[in-house]
């Protein structure tokens, strides 16, 4: 048996949870799967799955050798890649986290394919902190430090972020002429999908804790943010890699100017044992481009 197959088959109905679901996706019968995912717990010698009539659960091991055979199979994958990238072509298939501002990133991803049509890309847009290495991601956008010694990181730009609103409500309501007035305008807020938690406004020091805002609009989406401070429904805090265009064009207007602003670092992370791969490389190095 190739005990790559069994791996994918067992990790193909771990994720599906069921051998059905498995088989459609490797485009194999139930039983060949079956098959497949007993043979490769021959080989461990344990039981990787809870078996009866009803459901299909992982055992404890089972539980392990997920995570495991995920590392192996992204490993075969990298070395296939780099491969045949030694003949001058950079292959294969990144796996990649980025913040949900599709608006912005998805032109840059297009630029991306039609440099390197041999990379594949599979796209996670989300504002929740992914585990890189247990979720399988070969690459991830993150604001902040790196905190975790498995991985490499590499600066790719600064953001600024500022509060933003349309003339159109400047016309009809008016601007904040100090950071206490803000509490007597319409804001548009931001809602961490992880935490549940609302995103704290960059205040100064004095004012942190003791202003209370409109939770007219509440929104988990940069880009809904955008649109509805663009539509004069309020004053949103934006990232101006998102803003700027529109700072430009006179569409948005900054609100209290440098009293309320922050400067963030975003960086690339991957699995220090990828750094190796060429298309991770060209991936880091493309973006670094564009963004610094």
């Amino acid at each position: 048996m190739n005990l790559f197959n069994g791996i994918e088959a067992f990790i193909q109905v771990a994720e599906k949870g069921s051998f059905a679901g498995a088989a459609r996706q490797l485009n194999l019968s139930p039983s060949a799967v079956s098959k497949l995912v007993a043979r490769t717990e021959d080989a461990l010698g344990t039981v990787l799955f809870n078996r009866n009539t009803r459901s299909l659960s992982l055992t404890p091991e089972g539980q392990l050798f997920l995570k495991r055979g995920r590392v192996i199979l992204s490993e075969m994958a990298a070395a296939k890649a780099d491969i045949a990238a030694a003949a001058g072509t950079p292959r294969g298939q990144l796996k990649i986290s980025m913040p949900n501002i599709t608006s912005f990133f998805l032109p840059l991803i297009g630029g991306f394919q039609e440099a390197y049509p041999e990379i594949d890309l599979e796209l996670d847009f989300s504002d929740r902190v992914v585990d890189v290495i247990d979720e399988g991601f070969d690459v991830v956008f993150r604001v902040g430090q790196l905190s975790d010694s498995r991985l490499t990181s590499r600066q790719v730009a600064r953001i600024n972020m500022q509060l933003v609103a349309s003339p159109a409500y400047a016309a009809k309501n008016g601007l904040p002429d100090s950071v206490e007035s803000l509490a007597h305008h319409h804001c548009i807020q931001y809602r961490y999908p992880t935490t549940g938690r609302l995103e704290a406004w960059p205040l100064p020091e004095e004012y942190r804790g003791s202003l209370s805002f409109s939770k007219r609009l509440v929104c988990n989406s940069a880009d809904a943010r955008l649109g509805l401070a663009l539509q004069g429904h309020g004053i949103a805090l934006m990232p101006d890699l998102l803003s700027a265009p529109y700072l430009a064009s006179g569409d948005l207007v900054v609100v209290l100017g440098q009293s309320v602003q922050k400067e963030y670092q975003l960086h690339l992370l991957w699995p220090t044992n990828k750094h190796a791969m060429l298309r991770l490389r060209e991936f880091v190095d493309y973006f670094h481009h564009h963004l610094s």
